[in-house]
């Protein structure tokens, strides 16, 4: 199969010929890791399988874009194509290959940085190898054994052999490192990664709940400091099991059409978090944990807003309508929360989150700051 120039267009795409990582990316076979992935459907994912539509696998997988290969515990692999599932989250992913090495150039890798990375598909492991010149200095780790087994074969078979491990990311790592880029949302900061930290060494995440991307240096106490990147980014969150929980299940039932405890009009026109990182990001700095829904039917759109602990908020409004009815329930007001970030916006013109100061305690204690802004996590 002629993959080459697709992937050498995708690396036209993604970065300059001078860069750094321009021939790791036209010369990495991406469609060898990502044999099948899920297509979102609107109402919920089908099976795509590469080896049926060679045109579209060339299409898809040589796109910067990201392709879902498990939708909760279902590994694409071990489905049947054209198959469908209407429940379930993303689980993981071969990211877009943009943010892949966004990610990887935040880090600043030498070509001596020995590198820990997570696995997924694999492709974002052999693009560090492509980029540092040999597999030695690669270690990828990833909680699920079947992503492990499935990219050592893989990676095996394009003539890489990195170290990979099953392993979770948040607790002791195997190794010291230089580099750690996580591209999995972690939250807090896992005290595990300053202890496998060489003095001097970096790691890039992001934070769960938020679109912040956080690079720190690890100093010789143990601790780190860093900064929040002006760019931002969204990563699944880790998981320590098969699938996620979903602790709001329970909370989206009442919030459905209940009336709430509290009804009233919002100032501001409808928003869905999700659709300005900053806000998203300064909400779940101050309220970790909201799961965003949204549906618009017959010229009616609505936002709820659901929180493990029992609260929710429903705000509706007609597309004409600048300013939604709100109902809210249990013992906190999500929406009040949204319009306190919404305010601070509105007065200040912007949001402290990105640009901020981070500094890491050495048992992962992270706090972020700009001017008189302040939050721990």
């Amino acid at each position: 199969m002629q993959w080459e120039t697709h992937a050498q267009r995708l690396a036209d795409a993604v970065t300059r010929p001078e860069s750094d990582w321009y021939e790791p990316l036209a010369t990495t076979p991406r469609h060898v890791l990502v044999p099948r992935w899920w297509e979102g459907t609107g109402s919920g994912w089908r099976v795509r399988d590469g080896a049926s539509d060679r045109a579209e696998w060339m299409r898809s997988a040589y796109a910067d874009r990201t392709l879902v290969t498990r939708v909760g515990p279902a590994h694409a692999d071990q489905t049947m194509p054209g198959a469908v599932v209407t429940e379930g989250l993303p689980t993981s992913s071969s990211t877009l290959p943009g943010l892949v090495v966004a990610m990887y150039r935040h880090a600043m890798v030498s070509p001596e940085s020995r590198v820990l990375v997570t696995t997924g598909s694999g492709y974002g492991t052999a693009l560090m190898c492509r980029r540092l010149g040999t597999e030695q200095l690669v270690t990828s780790v990833d909680i699920d054994p079947y992503l492990v087994e499935a990219a050592t074969y893989r990676l095996d078979s394009i003539g890489l052999r990195p170290r990979i491990v099953v392993c979770d990311i948040t607790g002791s790592l195997p190794g010291q490192y230089d580099r750690i880029v996580s591209t999995v949302s972690v939250r807090p900061v896992p005290s595990s990664w300053l202890a496998s930290l060489r003095p001097g060494g970096r790691f890039v995440t992001t934070i769960a709940d938020t679109g912040l991307i956080l690079t720190a240096d690890r100093l010789e106490d143990g601790g780190a400091v860093g900064r929040v990147e002006p760019d931002p980014a969204g990563f699944m969150r880790t998981r320590h099991g098969a699938d996620y929980d979903y602790p709001t299940d329970g909370v989206r039932e009442k919030a459905l059409d209940q009336e709430g405890d509290e009804v009233g009009v919002c100032r501001y026109p409808l928003l869905y978090p999700p659709d300005s990182w900053a806000v998203m990001s300064m909400l779940g700095l101050a309220v970790p944990g909201i799961r965003y829904r949204q549906s618009s039917e017959g010229g009616i759109r609505t936002v709820w807003l659901l929180h493990p602990d029992g609260s929710w908020a429903r705000a509706t409004a007609t597309e004409h309508l600048a300013s939604p009815t709100v109902h809210q329930g249990g013992p906190r007001r999500l929406w009040r929360e949204l319009q306190r970030v919404r305010n601070r916006l509105n007065r200040e013109g912007e949001l402290p989150v990105y640009g901020a100061r981070v500094t890491i305690t050495p048992d992962g204690e992270t706090t972020l700051s700009r001017g008189g802004w302040s939050v721990t996590l």
